[in-house]
Order: structure tokens, then sequence, then C-alpha cells
């Protein structure tokens, strides 16, 4: 027994990371630790969360599948296979507490297994081990593995993509089934959110480094590489084609808008003509990259020397990824519309060609003060605003009264937590800062953080005033729509559609009130309610920075104009 001990916690095996079983054990319950701690202790949170939440929710109490909808709307933004993954385990478990962090987890998980086989394969294990590493300790990753979003499980797919691409594209006479298994989860990460096929630039890298920088023995076979795309239409198809069955057979206007709205509006129109999210061209080199992806975007002043000899060196292990990334990072770039979020994919391949240079860039000096003095920022920004609050320093007080929120411990442990970092690493490797705290950030974040956010995050408080000014079995009726409201309301619930205009909404709330007793209307401050008087309204509370305000029978104004005849109201009760 105690040699078996022995074996499990030599610190000499972390350090080396060159014991292929030593490391898949070590990193299964590192990754695991880390992205699923606090799972369970926190409710879906906006601005995506609680919609995907409430589709898996509705999929499961209905029976209803295949067409996503959130209170009994369609919802035609995205295709189902994400919210299909939430609503299994909503279906398994029976809790979606659970259920909703889930895909994103195990899927961020498989992805740092991939860029481990990966390193393993073209490099050493002791490569894979730090690539693995690297990436759970890139914020960027981990931050969307702890959260319900699209990207971390696209994401996966495209690393799928990337991974059978490589070992194909990397082997002497090629490897058709893992091109193959590439190809066809291109075609999953289609159906999951439109990108998914972004592996597939990697053949343009190849081909030109096949001409320019060709070896004795190239991969032959041309009718296979076609074959491939074959692939990747078998699996859009799995969904594309029932889609279009059951909307040709449903004779439902509502589901022809749906089809159109997912094949045209958001992807080709999004992507090149989109509605919101409107950043300039260097958005990602700027706001995104050097902070979401730390510590790896400080290491790039380090790490161009050694991509550089690599390129020189025709060693297409570097080459290609280094090349795909960069297409990725151009080609949502060059979209007007941008989201942290969308460059995602493109981290776990960085994380992968950083590796096999780590040794040499982390022992570099001006890097390691660098990455030590941003923890040591970090230690005594948060003391001194920890120490401020808690001694009730007047702007923060009236901060913490605004928010009604009390976060003073929490930062202060956070600034104590880096500035322990910053003191043990002090006189040693001084990178070893950032692998002191960034776990314990986590730890943190995952724990106290969720039970401080939480109550702000969520519309509980709001609905627990409504709940107090209306009869148990009332009705519900919202303008302006939020889904977490929705997702959290006692009540039977009705709206009156997601995109219609709000002078609409208000328009058809007013009608959908005035046909029965014991209906109410929730809706926020500012919004355009002509066919109410806000000055007879209850105010119920803020959620998600916004004053929501109860509008009674007696707030409603003697008559209002027909609302148009494709204003829709939509009912959900979840008893």
């Amino acid at each position: 027994m105690s040699v078996n001990i022995a074996y499990w916690f030599d610190l000499n095996r972390f350090k080396s990371g060159n014991d292929h079983q030593f490391n898949l054990v070590w990193l299964f319950i590192f990754a695991v630790t880390l992205i699923f701690i606090g799972l369970g202790l926190r409710e879906p949170w906006p601005a995506d969360e609680p919609r995907f939440a409430q589709i898996a929710k509705e999929m499961v109490e209905t029976g209803q599948w295949f067409f996503p909808m959130r209170g009994g709307e369609l919802y035609p933004d995205k295709p189902p296979v994400f919210m299909w993954s939430i609503a299994f385990f909503y279906w398994l478990l029976g809790s979606m507490k659970i259920a909703f962090l889930l895909p994103s987890g195990i899927c961020s998980i498989i992805t740092t297994f991939l860029i481990y086989d990966l390193g393993r394969r073209f490099w050493s294990p002791q490569v894979g081990w730090r690539a693995a590493i690297l990436l759970l300790l890139t914020i960027q990753f981990t931050l969307q593995a702890k959260t319900a979003q699209i990207d971390a499980m696209l994401c996966c797919w495209t690393t799928i993509g990337c991974y059978g691409l490589l070992r194909h594209l990397l082997s002497d006479k090629g490897n058709w089934s893992w091109y193959f298994i590439a190809c066809f989860f291109m075609g999953i990460g289609v159906i999951t959110k439109g990108v998914g096929f972004l592996p597939i630039l990697m053949l343009i890298p190849y081909v030109f480094v096949r001409k320019l920088q060709p070896k004795d023995q190239e991969i032959q076979g041309s009718w296979r590489w076609l074959v491939g795309i074959v692939f990747l239409l078998v699996a859009i198809m799995l969904w594309f084609i029932p889609m279009l069955v059951l909307v040709e057979y449903s004779n439902n206007p509502l589901f022809e808008q749906y089809r159109d709205n997912i094949l045209f509006k958001q992807t080709i129109t999004r992507y090149a003509n989109p509605w919101h999210h409107f950043k300039p061209f260097w958005y990602y080199f700027v706001s995104v990259i050097p902070v979401f992806w730390l510590p790896i975007c400080l290491m790039l002043p380090w790490l161009f020397k050694h991509w550089k000899q690599a390129i020189c060196m025709a060693d297409r292990r570097i080459t290609l990824p280094l090349a795909w990334i960069m297409l990725v990072l151009i080609f949502f770039s060059i979209s007007p519309a941008k989201r942290g979020v969308y460059v995602l994919p493109a981290l776990p391949m960085l994380a992968l060609i950083t590796a096999p240079y780590l040794e040499q860039v982390l022992s570099k000096k001006g890097l390691n003060w660098l990455i030590w003095s941003i923890i040591a920022v970090i230690g005594v920004v948060f003391v001194t605003v920890g120490l401020a609050g808690l001694f009730d320093f007047g702007a923060l007080v009236e901060l913490a009264t605004k928010f009604h929120v009390q976060p003073w411990g929490l930062i202060l442990t956070v600034g104590v937590l880096a500035s322990f970092a910053t003191l043990i690493s002090f006189k040693k490797a001084k990178f070893i800062s950032w692998i002191i705290f960034i776990p314990g950030l986590w730890i943190l974040y995952s724990t106290w953080g969720y039970a401080l956010r939480d109550p702000l995050k969520t519309p509980k408080s709001v609905l627990a005033n409504v709940a107090q000014k209306i009869p148990a079995d009332a009705e519900l009726g919202i303008v302006g729509l939020r889904e977490q409201f929705i997702l959290f309301s006692p009540f039977k619930t009705t709206h009156f559609g997601y995109h219609t205009p709000e002078n609409f909404q208000s328009m058809k709330a007013w009608q959908w009130q005035a046909n029965r007793k014991n209906r109410y209307i929730l809706s926020y401050k500012k919004a355009d309610l002509s066919c109410f008087n806000p000055n007879l309204a209850i105010e119920v509370g803020r959620a998600h920075r916004r004053d929501w305000l109860l509008f009674t029978e007696e707030s409603r104004l003697p008559s209002c104009s027909q609302a148009p005849e494709d204003v829709y109201a939509f009912s959900y009760d979840k008893k």
C-alpha cells in the first residue's frame, strides 16, 4: 500500500509529466475538480443560461424535443443539439441546477484529454501534460466550461475535428478513418452552432505547405478527400432532413418561419449582416485575447521565435495549427458582430503549440516577472477594496446597498490568496504564482461567489414579491420577456413574443388581461406600456439591472389599440 501511495503522490512525476498512466489519472482529477466544483450550487444565470434551461425543461415536460420552445414560443436562433444535451440530463437526474452545467463541463473535459493526447502522440507525454494543464489554467476555457453556453460544446466538436485532421495530415500515409471522423464531427458542430465547419480551414495551410515544403511521401487518394464532405453532410442531415419533413407536413406558418429563420437569418445573415454585438475588426486582439487568454497571451512575444523556427524547419505539427488559429481569428474578425466566446475554439490548439516550448518560455525572467506582477497587483487591489468595504468606505457602501450584496469578505479572501501566491513564489519560479492563484480563484468563485451572485442573477426576489401581491392561482403576463422569469415563475405565465415590439406586446397584454379575471402584467420601468398607467403599478423589486412593476386591473387604461394579428400570446404552465 505504501508503494502505491508514494507512486500517486510522487512530486517528481508531477514535474516531469512523462508517466502516461499517472498523467491520465491526475489530469482527470484536476479537470473534474476545477470544472465541476460548485455544481448544483447555483441556478442558470443570464444572458443565455435561463433560455437554454427553459427550452430543455419544456422538451422534457411536453415531450416535444425537435423544435425548441421557450414559454411555448418557437426558438429559432440555434439548432437544438445543445438544448437536447441539457434536456437529457434533466430527464435523467430531475434537477436543472445540476443538469444545465453538465454538457459544457463534460465537453470541456473531453477537449482537455484530446489536447493531452495530441501532445503525447506528436511530442511526448510531458508535452501533452503541459498542454492540458495550460489549457485548464487559461481563463476563458475554464470560464466557459463552468457556463451553460453553446460555445464549450462547439469547442469540443471543433477540437475533435482538428484532432482527426491532425491525426490524418501528420501521418506519412494519412489516416482516413480519422479524417472521416473529423468531417462527421464538423457536421455535428454545424447543427450545434453554424460555425462548426471551422476545422476544415486547416486544409488551406495544408495545401500551401504541401506545395511549398513537400515531403518525400505525401497523402494520396484524391477521391477520399471528397468522401469527407459526405460524412460532414450526413451529420448535418441527421437534423436537417427530419426538420424539413416535419415543417413540410405541419402546415404551420410558425414552423415555416422557424425553418427560414434558422437556415438563413441565423447563419449567413447573422455573419454578413448582423443586427447586434457590433465591434471593430481588432476587437479580439485588443479586448478579448489580452484578458481572457491569460496566461498564454503573455507568452506570445517569447513564442514567436520558436514558431518561426518550426515554420522554417517545415514542422507541420506547429505550422498547421498555428495557421488555422490565425484563419479562425481572421474569420471572426471580418464579421461586424463579435462576442468574446466566438474565438474559444482556437484556444485548445494554441495551448497545444505552446506546450512544446513551455519550459524554455517559462525560463525567461521577463515573463516570470510579468505573471508575478499581475498576481501581485490583483492581491494589492483586492485586499485594499475588501478592507475598505469591511470598514464601510462611503462609495463602496453605496455600491453594496444598490446591488444588495456584501462581497467584501470574498474580495478580501481573493486578495489574500493572490498575496500568498506571490509571497510563496517570490524566491522560486515566479510563474508558480499563477498555478497557485487560478485554481484557488475558481474554487472561491464556484462556492462563495456562487452564493453571493445567485440572488442577483435570478429574479427570485421579484417573483417572491409578486407572490405576496397576487393570489396563488393567478396568471402572470410578462411584457419585455426575460426567460429567467418563466423559468422561476410559480404562476401560469404568458408572454407576447420575445422579438415583438413592446408597444405591440402592451396592446396584446391589455387584451389578454381584459379577457379574464385574476390576470396580472409584469413589466419593467421605461418599457413601452401605452395601454397601462405606470403610476398605478406596484413596485416589486429589481432584477437584471431593471426595476420591475406589477400592473393590476386597476392600472389598465379604459381602452387600447388592437394588436396586429401576427402578435400571439404564448402560455406556459409548469404545473
